[in-house]
């Protein structure tokens, strides 16, 4: 078994004023692929490298396979990792690279052959095991950097940003191949990126980090469909989502000539005169110019996508404020620059935020 834990894990760099990972509560199971995501120096690839042995843990502790490796060195944690840049060495051929660690370990010829052969198989290489990394493309030696961490059979893999050398239409391919493969395996994955549409679309449980601090931990639906905060909001789905300041009125949030109902436990929760609707660009309507429903949007720019598009523009709040927002179009709608067009929220899909503190309100 393979399970990892971190239990109140932190790491703070000498010289620094703040940890760079604090705190850190997080149950990866056996078998799991776990994203970490979040901004650049948010954390994610620290505490990967925490996980590595690569850093110091100031406090807390690690375990996998509910081992106590907090202070063991990288070599004794059975764990492989994938790295940004590769890593290979570009005087061996694709079969050495993939077998050099086992044949550090000393582990005999034969089997090495074997294990490496079944790696290619895997990772459609066979006829690329005598080449030199120089003789690859961009995505084949990313296969091999996957298959010199598979022939170890290690309890679970890193990944350290791994497709980010890569054009975006083979990052989508390979994505869906490392996806793929890791199922097959069922070997324990801890993957870091920035790329938010990678995690949703890889990982088992994403974990949004922000400040070295873990913001919510989910299911990338349950993270898309209730945020556990303003930051997870709006870093999860692209476009972002929309997060209108508003003020909170006795009946409930007024959008215009409409209103957003609010719950009483919404409303003791919000403690205050404003609150934070957030509302995705797919979940927001049209309605006509002339209507007095919803608030206007005068739009600016719109991205044009094939089947549907994205709309921006500026939401005039009618006291002299404007906020940016951003529409999902479908059916290709036309003329949409430059025109002003009332919009309004759909009741059912509207979250909302305290304004302070950014947490999620109850429904």
């Amino acid at each position: 078994m393979a399970e990892i834990t971190f239990h109140q894990t932190s790491l703070t760099y000498p010289g620094a004023d703040r940890p760079t990972v604090e705190s850190l509560d997080l149950d990866i199971a056996d078998g799991e692929f776990l994203v970490l995501v979040g901004p650049s120096g948010c954390g994610k690839s620290t505490t990967l490298r925490m996980l590595a042995g690569l850093e110091e843990v100031t406090s807390g502790s690690i375990s996998i396979g509910g081992r106590d490796v907090t202070h063991l060195p990288p070599k004794d944690r059975d764990i492989s990792m994938v790295f940004q840049n590769y890593a290979l060495y570009p005087h061996m051929t694709v079969a050495q690279n993939m077998g050099f660690a086992l044949k550090i370990a000393k582990v005999d010829k034969e089997t090495i052959r074997r294990k490496v052969e079944e790696a290619a198989k895997i990772l459609d290489l066979t006829e690329y095991l005598d080449r030199k990394p120089k003789a690859l493309s961009g995505g084949q030696r990313q296969r091999v950097a996957m298959g010199r961490a598979i022939v170890r059979e290690p309890q679970a893999f890193l990944m350290d940003e791994p497709l980010s050398n890569l054009d975006a239409k083979l990052r989508v391919q390979t994505r869906a191949e490392i996806a793929n493969l890791q199922r097959r395996l069922g070997t324990t994955t801890v993957y870091v990126t920035h790329d938010q549409v990678e995690a949703m679309t890889m990982g088992d449980r994403v974990a949004v980090l922000a400040d070295g601090l873990l913001q919510q931990c989910d299911s990338p639906r349950t993270m898309y469909d209730r945020p556990a905060n303003k930051f997870v909001a709006g870093f999860i789905g692209s476009p972002a989502m929309n997060l209108l300041s508003l003020p909170l009125q006795q009946d409930g949030i007024r959008f215009g000539g409409s209103t957003v109902k609010i719950s009483r436990a919404a409303r003791e929760a919000a403690g205050g005169d404003t609150v934070t609707l957030g509302i995705r660009p797919e979940h927001l309507d049209f309605h006509a110019a002339h209507s007095d429903k919803g608030l206007p949007v005068t739009f600016y720019s719109v991205e044009e996508l094939g089947a549907d598009g994205f709309a921006y523009g500026n939401l005039d709040l009618g006291n002299g404020e404007t906020q940016p927002l951003t529409v999902r179009t479908y059916g290709r709608e036309e003329g949409l620059r430059g025109k002003t067009i009332r919009v309004i929220p759909r009741q059912e899909d509207v979250h909302l935020f305290h304004t302070t503190t950014g947490e999620r309100l109850p429904d």
